[in-house]
């Protein structure tokens, strides 16, 4: 069973092609990276007609693993990217690895089966601890050996803080994906807040926006939204965050890769690509 962030065993290195995959209940989307180049070969996004349960997500992933072309290439590195809402961020200073369900059991569901891991974020010093997909790891470990495995969470806090570092000023990004988004607000280059939030529609994106903004007491007149993930220009997110907010703007990939195929846009899969 995989039980650890970096999981080792014998792995084909006689290669230059690194595999990032994120995996939620709502589809999963994966990239490769040509590293001798730093040029990003393969990306490709799956949607769920429906959110599925860990059963039914292994199903498809092995599904994709058969199906796609690009995935039955061999890797010198796999990195696996857990997205889902069972993470809790932990201050350093108090953590305890002895008491991880303690932390999770306040804002998340778990069951004393659960396996339970963390991330340290040495850039805050903070630790998020979270429940990975095990079902998942147990068959990325059985498919090519080595691998690392985060949170989506982390890879977002990580990216941003490594972008913001050196930031006189307050940066307040949202992140949209799939029916949920995480509001992440940095004030002098330091995480101020994080949280994730369930949306079903555009009044429900903007109501807790400006919602976090309020308990922030930042003026929505004032405030620096950075938009990332899945939001386009003009779409009807864009457009309620236009309305209500006066700085509206979009972020990007904090590594500059290049392209087979120009993505959509330079802040979409913000995460995935930002997972080597």
């Amino acid at each position: 069973m995989a039980q650890a962030n970096n999981i080792t065993t014998t792995i084909n290195k006689l290669t230059n092609l690194e595999l990032s995959i994120q995996i939620s209940l709502s589809g999963l989307s994966f990239c490769i990276l040509q590293r001798d180049t730093q040029t990003i070969t393969d990306l490709k996004v799956i949607p769920f007609k429906k959110k599925l349960n860990p059963i039914a997500l292994l199903d498809k992933l092995k599904e994709a693993f058969e199906t796609e072309t690009a995935l039955q290439n061999k890797f010198y590195a796999v990195n696996v990217i857990h997205d889902n809402e069972l993470s809790t961020l932990v201050p350093q200073s108090i953590f305890n690895e002895n008491n991880l369900a303690d932390y999770l059991k306040f804002n998340s569901k778990i069951l004393k089966s659960d396996f339970i891991t963390f991330d340290t974020i040495d850039l805050n010093q903070s630790v998020n601890v979270y429940i990975p997909y095990v079902n998942v790891n147990n068959y990325i470990y059985d498919h090519f050996g080595d691998f690392t495995f985060k949170h989506a969470s982390t890879v977002l806090i990580e990216t941003i803080l490594a972008t913001e570092k050196t930031s006189e000023t307050t940066q307040f990004y949202a992140h949209v994906g799939q029916n949920q988004f995480q509001i992440i607000v940095l004030k002098n280059g330091k995480l101020q807040f994080y949280n994730s939030f369930v949306f079903h529609t555009k009044e429900d994106f903007i109501y807790y926006i400006l919602f976090t903004a309020e308990q922030l007491k930042a003026s929505p007149e004032s405030l620096n939204l950075l938009l990332l993930g899945d939001v386009k220009q003009d779409d009807e997110l864009y457009n309620i965050a236009y309305k209500y907010i006066r700085n509206v703007s979009f972020g990007q990939a904090q590594k500059q890769y290049k392209f087979t195929e120009t993505p959509e846009t330079n802040h979409s899969n913000f995460t995935l690509i930002n997972g080597f």
